[in-house]
């Protein structure tokens, strides 16, 4: 997983139409040896198409027009080689599941619905930003079915594509088709991410490495240049002893080491590389109106710097206020009046650009030199062969594909030298009566702290799902199971690293 090669190809054929783009949220399937694609319809008129070599694009229709077409499809192929495709995305209509004919791809009797929302039970189920259900009902979409130990999860997306809040739950059952069978939602959800600096873990799909190691990728909310805008997030999962599914998102966002075997465990593989710069003091070669230097260091992937041009020598500069150890960098460019056009991934348009480093402002040393880079990298990983000791980071633009030069992260991860956090003192969440699924929770401040990571789940050695919550010490909490008890713990976080977690406690 850390090199990718975008392979482009165009599926729509004259025929295919009642889409708005390419291929809305398609689904891939495997078939023994093949890979079948098929896009979002709610026509009779799509083509599933299959290819045993994807690698080398070699692609040819399965099924000229797929009679009953759905919206969000995924495709699940079971042990015993039966074929399911499963869909749906709407506020008002549950997903749906089909058997398929391996040989003819027809269904095998009707859709049967899988599961609906049930957000007057589960908090984190509700629409919206804040989950209050004011503006529409929560829609489910992006069905995913995994199997272990002979149960069946099935995986699906809500309450919104837009929102910090958007997840993806799991409900258990004893078949791949849930119609009259008793299932078992899991109360929280499998995979969220409501705070750092990218959020939103929807819409998504589970797999497992060559090691074994099961993963989770889903996209990650971003809604600037478009409402449906989104980025893809990979995250570590599994099941417990008591297979329970879990999806561990804390410090998601930040440096994680790859898997070299089958040890993958809850919370494994964090460098424990910590963010260096945040809020920390920025200078910049220009600004561009109201999109101010800070916005590249505030942990808000919706916001950014723009310098006044795209020119070669436009700069930005971060001071991390004491010389510290530096093992890795994130670009995140803004895309600041980039062509219509050239929004999304591309072959043909690259980034190139130098990082300096300085120990005092005045002596600079080249640390890394993209200036022949060929290759689109909108969110540049760069991990230092060697570790650097800098107090100062300067990103140099070379060329910019189009539009200005902006950022919306500059992120300098590593080690400031300094003392961990002190441990949070006094912790609570308070749960009326009135509604269960939403709480109050508060801590007090630490001062050495910049953030913050709130653990949280239905039993005190389950607590798979955080919260990570930059400058403050309270939290509104909309996501809980109202007929459940909670369990919550707490970490203070900054450059040097992570305090001891608050012993857990449970609130009824």
């Amino acid at each position: 997983m850390l090199h990718w090669n975008f392979i482009s190809k165009k599926f729509l054929r004259p025929w295919n139409t009642g889409t708005y783009d390419e291929l809305c949220a398609p689904a891939v399937g495997i078939i023994g040896d093949t890979m079948i694609v098929f896009g979002s319809t709610y026509t009779k008129t799509f083509t599933i198409w299959m290819s045993t070599d994807p690698k080398a694009n070699q692609w040819k229709p399965l099924v000229d027009s797929f009679e009953i077409g759905g919206w969000d499809p995924a495709f699940f192929t079971d042990d015993d080689e039966r074929l399911y495709m499963y869909n749906g995305s709407s506020n008002t209509y549950p997903t749906y599941g089909v058997e398929l004919n391996r040989k003819t791809f027809q269904p095998i009797g009707t859709r049967m619905p899988m599961y609906l929302l049930q957000d007057w039970r589960y908090g984190w189920q509700r629409f919206g930003e804040n989950m209050d259900n004011t503006f529409l009902d929560p829609f489910i979409e992006g069905s995913w079915m995994t199997k272990h130990n002979s149960k069946y999860y099935f995986q699906y997306g809500g309450p919104g594509t837009e929102m910090s809040g958007y997840a993806d739950g799991v409900v258990v059952g004893s078949k791949p088709l849930f119609d009259g069978i008793e299932i078992t939602p899991q109360s929280d959800p499998l995979s969220m991410k409501l705070g750092g600096f990218a959020r939103g873990a929807g819409h998504g799909s589970t797999y497992q490495d060559n090691y074994g190691n099961y993963w989770h990728i889903s996209t990650i909310m971003l809604s600037v240049k478009n409402n449906f805008e989104r980025r893809l997030g990979i995250w570590p999962a599994g099941f417990d002893k008591d297979d329970v599914m879990w999806c561990n998102t804390a410090f998601g966002d930040y440096p994680h080491y790859l898997p070299t075997s089958a040890e993958h465990q809850y919370g494994g593989g964090f460098t424990n590389w910590f963010l260096l710069n945040y809020k920390k003091p920025l200078t910049v070669s220009s600004t561009l109106g109201s999109y101010a230097a800070n916005n590249a260091n505030d942990e808000d992937l919706k916001t950014y710097w723009s310098a006044a041009s795209g020119d070669k020598g436009e700069w930005i500069q971060s001071d991390l206020g004491t010389v510290s150890t530096v093992n890795a960098i994130q670009i995140n460019y803004g895309d600041q009046d980039v062509d219509s056009n050239r929004l999304g991934k591309f072959n043909n348009q690259y980034y190139q650009y130098k990082i300096y480093a300085s120990v005092d402002g005045k002596i600079w040393k080249v640390l890394v030199d993209k200036s022949n880079n060929k290759t689109d990298v909108p969110h540049e990983y760069i991990e230092l062969v060697k570790p650097a000791e800098a107090r100062f980071i300067k990103l140099e633009n070379i060329h910019m594909p189009t539009g200005k030069f902006a950022i919306s992260g500059l992120r300098i991860f590593g080690n400031g030298h300094g003392s961990k956090p002190d441990a949070v003192k006094t912790f609570f969440v308070l749960r009326t009566e009135k509604d269960k699924r939403s709480g109050w929770i508060k801590w007090n401040p630490v001062s050495n702290a910049y953030a913050y990571n709130i653990y949280y789940g239905t039993a005190p050695g389950k607590l798979y799902n955080c919260i990570m919550v930059y400058d403050k010490n309270e939290y509104w909490f909309k996501a809980m199971d109202s007929q459940k008890a909670y369990y919550f713990t707490i970490e203070a976080i900054n450059e040097n690293g992570v305090s001891q977690k608050k012993e857990v406690i449970e609130v009824k």
